[in-house]
């Protein structure tokens, strides 16, 4: 009996020693990022408000707890009217729309630029005197110190009095004309372009933190600048945006990692090269699978997945040669509404201590979201990642493919697509077929552009071109946008939309037939 005893104790104190030593590793692995964030981008395609309300509360039910919220034109301005845009909320539904993400457990975290992409702002003339060039609306004098203070101070207090988030996301990001102008480029040439950078962010941050919130920015320029983190103050909060490429592209990791500061990690799930014509599905998930544990590994405290409708480049749209209109955004992304799988496939990496596997995740996605057996999920995988490969100036990025290859493919795609057996959540999936045929469309209007360039086009090859244009289903792919879009986008925003994805083909289809006529 006494020897059982001993026995039964050595046991149950190594069965409580491992308890100790792996429950709680499990447990810190579940919760290694108190921040799970979605970043949302409203600078086009405004969603309407059910729609918003209902994709936050699938955020929560994924395990979402945080949502930062790029307004920009869509915030009703008390002190600066002209700053919003036709898309605005009202007051009123801002309150109410915070007020029900924080029933979901969704803290809202306003963003308001304040440095670099601040067109919609600068474009207007009552700005002009801050803007750090007259021809580049983008980013504002930092020099300029007391004039910003008093615009951001008006526009950070009117957004803190409709969010109760602790944070306050100033932006900070991609101000790449530093020291361009003439006050900032003296002083650059004093103190280097990292201070001129952080003594501007170091008044935001500490207005911010006189508001009682604190700053949250992102990292690129303090990266690629780390004196610019002097001083700054060491509440503040960095975000480490990365999309695919190694991780000190911006800068010394090192540096920022050990600067004390707490900072977020945040991959993309719509971002360059996308745009209505391509979606790089296979660098997306591949971002999500590599940059997740990479920022678990660093120590992060946060993450967020970002979803950018557009790169934030504009073309100024003119009256005359020197009165501005309004700004045209270049690169314009298929809409949120497609990009479930993204989505998902940021909930289950971030939810499990393993990194994502790309094939495995998609495949059995598909079989559980849209009822497809295994092969057909195979088959879905490889045709959502063909070749997604950018065209410019005729020429297909990738060295040796021809265009009628690339065409070839999007073309199988699409097909294959079109004929899987898609059992369940039809209007989820129809999005795949949708953008697939825009893609194909565009291609195909890219090869007969491509034709007309050439020095031995002839007329009797202008007919077999609009041939080749009149068979696409351009107005059907019209009509389907508009379904599988009204209840997100308001309808002055589809036609728009419309309108600029196909403004190629329209052009194409006019040149050749006028050329056909004028050649009678």
């Amino acid at each position: 009996m006494n020897l059982k005893r001993p026995l039964f104790q050595f046991f149950r104190f190594h069965w409580l020693i491992m308890l100790i030593m792996f429950t709680p590793m499990a447990h810190a692995q579940k919760a290694e990022f108190p921040v799970k964030g979605f970043h949302l981008d409203l600078r086009i395609q405004v969603m309407k408000m059910p729609k918003l309300k209902a994709f936050v509360k699938d955020l929560s039910a994924n395990g979402i707890n945080t949502l930062i919220m790029e307004w920009e034109g869509t915030y009703p301005f008390e002190k600066h009217p002209v700053i919003q845009n036709q898309y605005a909320y009202s007051r009123q539904e801002i309150v109410d729309f915070v007020s029900y993400c924080e029933t979901l457990g969704v803290d809202v975290i306003p963003l308001q630029q304040s440095f670099g992409h601040v067109e919609y702002i600068l474009k207007n003339y009552r700005y002009r005197d801050l803007r750090e060039d007259q021809q580049d609306f983008s980013q504002v004098n930092p020099i300029k110190e007391d004039l910003c203070r008093s615009l951001f101070a008006d526009l950070f207090a009117d957004m803190i009095s409709t969010h109760r988030s602790p944070y306050f996301h100033i932006g900070g990001d991609e101000t790449y004309l530093l020291g361009k102008g003439k006050e900032s480029k003296a002083k650059a040439e004093k103190v280097g372009l990292g201070r001129v950078y952080g003594d501007y962010i170091k008044m935001l941050c500490e207005l911010v933190i006189s508001l009682g919130k604190t700053p949250v920015v992102w990292a690129d320029i303090a990266l690629k600048y780390p004196d610019a983190l002097e001083g700054l103050p060491k509440q503040t909060v960095f975000v480490d945006w990365n999309y695919g490429w190694e991780l000190d592209r911006f800068g010394d990791h090192k540096k920022l990692v050990e600067s004390g500061f707490e900072i977020w990690g945040a991959p993309a799930i719509r971002s360059y090269p996308d745009t209505y014509f391509l979606t790089d599905w296979w660098k997306h998930l591949n971002n999500v699978k590599t940059f997740i544990p990479q920022a678990k590994e660093l120590g992060y405290k946060g993450i967020v997945i970002t979803s950018w409708s557009t790169s934030g480049l504009y073309s100024t749209i003119m009256e005359s040669s020197s009165d501005l209109v309004d700004l045209h955004a270049i690169r314009r992304v298929y809409p949120i509404s497609g990009f479930s799988l993204l989505t998902n496939a940021f909930f289950t990496a971030v939810n499990q201590s393993e990194s994502l596997d790309i094939e495995e995740f998609s495949t059995d996605y598909a079989q559980k979201r849209y009822g497809l057996d295994e092969n057909n999920a195979s088959a879905f995988y490889r045709a959502l990642i063909s070749a997604p490969y950018e065209v410019n100036q005729g020429k297909v990025s990738k060295a040796g493919m021809s265009l009628p290859t690339l065409i070839d493919s999007a073309h199988h795609t699409l097909q294959t697509f079109e004929n899987l057996p898609v059992k369940s959540n039809k209007q989820e999936f129809a999005h795949y077929k949708l953008m697939a045929n825009i893609r194909y469309n565009y291609l195909v209007c890219i090869a007969v552009e491509n034709e007309l360039n050439q020095v031995a086009f002839k007329q009797a090859d202008a007919a077999n071109a609009l041939a080749k244009l009149k068979r696409l289903n351009v107005k059907e792919v019209d009509k389907e946008f508009k379904a599988l879009q009204s209840d997100l986008l308001f309808d002055s925003e589809i036609k728009q939309e419309e309108y600029l994805r196909n403004y190629r083909y329209h052009l194409l289809v006019s040149k050749l037939e006028k050329w056909i006529q004028n050649q009678s």
